[in-house]
């Protein structure tokens, strides 16, 4: 095959824009919805408010009512305090998205889900202590207990929380459906770019109404 660097180019055009191979099934499936809590929803609470994670809450929380109904687990995580914060990474105070000032050390202690995406009293909630759900959680441990090797993503932000953890999954062996607008960010130009990477080797990337169309089938 004559493999000249525009035949290249439109390969991986078409990996961006593809589907992966594996189908989503209730029965395997679990639903993340990543941080999706006051620091980051409340409008105008914090610098750390994503507009768009505001947006996101109503097809968010149809896709957790379609999950209840199906028969899908639903496990939330947020950012809290945990272990004095010595299990974070130790590179993490030095990064530009730490924005500096008082402020920061009085968020994220007893994190709070969003009031319209309230879990259930049987739902987990997991602590976590840097982006991705995998780090130092005993998500996968929960996953195996259920019997489930499908993670669907939602919640923000689209390329940290979320994209990491899609790839820590991918990793571990499980299979992704990411959200597409039930994902969000604080730049449209990065979410896309996101779901790109995504899209060519990490997850099955599919919109929200998408996913409830396959969890329950007229």
């Amino acid at each position: 095959m004559d493999f000249t660097q525009e035949r290249v180019r439109e390969l991986a055009r078409r990996a961006y824009a593809g589907d992966a191979g594996f189908p989503l099934a209730a029965g395997r499936a679990v639903l993340l919805v990543i941080d999706m809590q006051d620091e980051f929803v409340r409008p105008g609470w914090t610098a750390y408010w994503v507009p768009a994670a505001t947006c996101a809450v109503p097809r968010i929380r149809e896709l957790i009512a379609c999950c209840r109904r199906a028969g899908v687990p639903v496990i939330y995580t947020a950012f809290g305090s945990t272990h004095r914060f010595l299990d974070r990474p130790r590179s993490g105070p030095l990064m530009p998205g730490r924005y500096a000032g008082r402020e920061v050390n009085q968020w994220f202690l007893e994190p709070r889900i969003w009031a319209e995406l309230a879990p259930e009293a049987d739902e987990i909630v997991l602590l976590k202590s840097s982006y991705g759900a995998f780090y130092d959680t005993p998500l996968e441990t929960i996953l195996k207990n259920l019997g489930r090797d499908t993670v669907i993503i939602s919640g923000t932000l689209t390329n940290f929380c979320c994209g990491v953890t899609a790839r820590q999954a991918y990793e571990r062996g499980l299979y992704v459906i990411f959200g597409s607008d039930v994902t969000a960010t604080d730049d449209d130009d990065l979410h896309e770019a996101e779901l790109k990477v995504l899209r060519k080797g990490f997850a099955r990337v599919l919109t929200g109404a998408e996913i409830a169309a396959v969890l329950t089938p007229a």
